[in-house]
């Protein structure tokens, strides 16, 4: 008898932590899924800031882009200007390998730049 409650106790402490476990994934990947999607951008939104261009009016073209994706997006990538406050996008088509950067200094897109991630 002592042997079988036991178990159930066994059981149901693995049944806890199992769902437990489960729900913690799901929410990493919804975090993962959301960091992503907030660094998407369309390329056309690219191809339509030149430099020069104000820094606000292209800011309000991008999406907030500010995760901890950042940092994967920068591998790979030239080096940023000096002085320079720069912002990454990975392109929405579903590659997940096309990386936009631009580059903000003195209220101005002083550099925009396209490469692939390795």
């Amino acid at each position: 008898m002592a042997q079988r409650k036991g178990c159930l106790i066994g059981c149901a402490v693995a049944g806890v932590l199992g769902t437990a476990l489960l729900a913690v994934l799901g929410f990493g990947a919804v975090k993962l899924f959301g960091a992503v999607s907030e660094n998407m951008l369309d390329p056309k939104v690219y191809a339509g800031v030149e430099v020069g261009d104000q820094e606000s009016a292209v800011r309000a073209k991008l999406p907030s882009g500010e995760s901890f994706v950042k940092d994967a997006l920068k591998a790979g990538g030239p080096a940023e200007p000096q002085g320079a406050t720069c912002s990454w996008y990975v392109a929405d088509e579903g590659t997940g390998d096309q990386v936009f950067r631009f580059c903000f200094k003195d209220g101005r897109l002083a550099e925009k730049v396209q490469y692939t991630t390795r």
